[in-house]
């Protein structure tokens, strides 16, 4: 009698066994700080800041048409902006661990070659407005115009030429993003979008 009950324990922690993790239950939930006040556990949880913007009145169907157009064209060059504030961080954290000039600059080539690879193509169709856009929204998203990106990247005389040619079809890449004044309207759709209500 024993010798079953053995094999039966036995068994049954082999059979424990060989069912692993599947067998124990998974935790779930949140990993949450606290802070102890007065004998209460009070959670600490951080919410990210929402602007809440009242709805949009127009006052012309025209109004509307335009807005609505705005609203496309950013939902459309808003991904690369973001894409690109992410490229250029990966982009200075490479160059800090690069110990000389001549690799660092090596690295740019490599780095803008892989990029043209990638998205030459995409952004080759963009129309001017939407081109005009992403300049504005990676200055957003970067805190630099597109000017000091370029002066940063690729040094000052490429970053002349190339002021040199958008001052050519009107435009300039030392102009900041301003979004209380003249991009106001840009900053609310941005804002709108990332908050989920277009």
């Amino acid at each position: 009698m024993k010798i079953i009950l053995v094999f039966f324990i036995l068994l049954f922690h082999f059979s424990l066994f060989a069912q692993g993790d599947s067998a124990k239950p998974k935790k779930q939930g949140y990993l949450i700080y606290f802070n102890i006040v007065d004998g209460d556990t009070l959670p600490i949880i951080y919410l990210r800041e929402i602007t809440i913007f009242p709805p949009r009145v127009f006052t012309s169907k025209r109004e509307e048409i335009r807005y609505t157009k705005l609203v496309r064209k950013i939902k459309k060059v808003l991904p690369y902006a973001k894409l690109a504030k992410v490229k250029l961080m990966i982009i200075e954290l490479e160059l800090k661990k690069i110990p000389t000039e001549e690799a660092r600059k090596e690295y740019l080539k490599i780095a803008e070659k892989k990029l043209r690879q990638d998205f030459e193509d995409e952004l080759k169709n963009l129309t001017v407005s939407e081109g005009r856009l992403l300049i504005k929204l990676i200055d957003r998203e970067t805190g630099k115009t597109s000017y000091e990106l370029i002066k940063q990247l690729k040094g000052s005389f490429t970053a002349f030429m190339y002021q040199q040619i958008a001052r050519l079809f009107g435009e300039n890449l030392k102009e900041q993003y301003d979004s209380q004044g003249e991009d106001k309207y840009i900053e609310e759709i941005v804002v709108r979008i990332e908050n989920g209500e277009l």
